[in-house]
């Protein structure tokens, strides 16, 4: 019985690359052993894109450096601690960490011993198809048997789940975040088992890094299937009770419309179509997982902004646009547009409605919002005493503008203003 077909990665035009190549002739030799690991290896098996090329090496980390620095090439000690230095050539960011085995874990932070042992240092890593390795001749080396995972698809813990889980608790959430990347079908029965009797663990961690992974989890090609199985296993109202008695079904038609659309992905949109439309809620929320104030204003506008009646005129959406417009009301419309696409087939009500929310999107995405003609000042200087008064006057002038379909200009609005103050005295 023979076992599976060697893998080699070598034709692969990154692996070429003159940069990686140098690091590895650096790093490869005199005592020292290097290899790629990782996500590289990873998605060349699958045939995606590669973002990062990661290394693992047997050099201590001052060995690295001293090879770097003796090479003229930049050697910045980025996790210094964890056994990482970053070398830098062209431009091009490499991090190499030496091999590692756990020392002792708390579930959130990890002590670590350097060493020279492959098998120690795969089997100290979370799942099967991240623990790969490739020499520098392109071949791919499994010390987990995860090739197999790679070719069904399947995101599989190293060794016994729960121990994985209890070395890092937020590897209940990565499991779910890499299946919604890369796995297919069912996820993994043991898997689902530990997550599962694990996610209350979820609590001791950070709120940066539950919002950190979620939000990767979100920006995920489709992330549906992966929200199910949370919800499944509680881990879902364990990181995001808000969904809980909401729903995540919407999130299908925001993935439809993404894809046919055009649309990037957007993590927050698809957060907003899986948590209620309830301002302090949201504010909440965004506290609790300590979003950035950006984040958290982005949905404060989007709870806060009018949902456009269907039967709205262009003049009157340009008018609601001028109020309110923003991001806010544009999550609104793809929310609205999304949901009428999902039901838009056999139903020629929803169809109708798809078709116009579009209409109102474009127009609301190519809105330049006008600006005011007058000022405090030019009220002043019509010979209003400065005050409070000044404000309503002004307020009452820009709503007559508004009306007039923004048709008003300068000189016209300066003559009501006078004829204002005139019948004011």
């Amino acid at each position: 019985m023979t076992g599976p077909t060697p893998k080699n990665i070598a034709h692969k035009d990154w692996f070429n690359n003159p940069a990686l190549v140098r690091v590895l002739e650096l790093l490869n030799g005199d005592g020292g052993e290097t290899r790629i690991v990782g996500g590289a290896v990873r998605n060349a098996l699958m045939g995606l894109p590669i973002q990062d090329v990661d290394l693992a090496t047997t050099l201590l980390p001052t060995d690295t450096q001293a090879r770097a620095e003796a090479a003229g090439i930049k050697a910045v000690p980025t996790g210094i601690a964890h056994g990482t230095v970053t070398l830098v050539v062209d431009g091009q960011p490499f991090e190499v960490t030496t091999l590692r085995r756990d020392v002792s874990t708390d579930g959130r932070h990890a002590e670590v011993a350097f060493g020279t042992d492959w098998q120690a240092d795969a089997e100290r890593r979370d799942f099967t198809i991240n623990a790969l390795y490739a020499d520098s001749h392109g071949n791919v080396i499994d010390l987990v048997n995860g090739t197999p995972d790679i070719e069904t698809r399947t995101i599989r813990f190293i060794g016994d789940a729960a121990t994985r889980i209890a070395e890092d608790h937020l590897r209940s959430l990565r499991f779910f975040r890499f299946f919604a990347y890369y796995g297919s079908g069912r996820p993994d029965a043991d898997g689902l088992r530990a997550v599962a009797r694990a996610k209350d663990k979820l609590s001791t961690l950070s709120a940066e890094r539950i919002w950190g992974e979620t939000k990767k989890l979100l920006a995920a090609p489709d992330p549906s299937r992966a929200l199910l199985w949370m919800r499944q296993t509680g881990v879902l109202t364990a990181v995001l009770p808000e969904t809980e008695k909401w729903g995540i079904d919407s999130i299908h038609g925001v993935v439809a419309a993404e894809a046919a659309l055009g649309w990037t992905p957007d993590p927050l949109l698809r957060l907003a179509a899986i948590v209620p439309v309830d301002a302090p809620r949201l504010a909440e929320m965004a506290k609790r997982l300590r979003m950035a104030n950006v984040e958290a204003a982005r949905l404060q506008s989007w709870a806060t902004a009018p949902v456009p009646p269907d039967e709205v005129t262009d003049v009157g959406f340009d008018r609601i646009l001028y109020r309110a417009g923003g991001d806010g009301l544009l999550m609104q419309l793809k929310l609205a547009l999304a949901s009428s696409r999902a039901n838009a087939e056999g139903d020629p009500v929803a169809m109708s409605k798809a078709a116009r929310l579009s209409v109102l999107l474009k127009r609301a995405e190519s809105f330049e919002k006008p600006v005011f003609p007058l000022t405090g000042g030019d009220v002043i200087a019509a010979g209003m005493a400065p005050g409070p008064k000044v404000g309503a006057l002004l307020a009452e002038l820009e709503t007559l503008w508004i009306e007039r379909n923004f048709a008003l200009d300068r000189a016209a609005l300066t003559a009501r203003l006078s004829d204002m103050l005139g019948k004011a005295d």
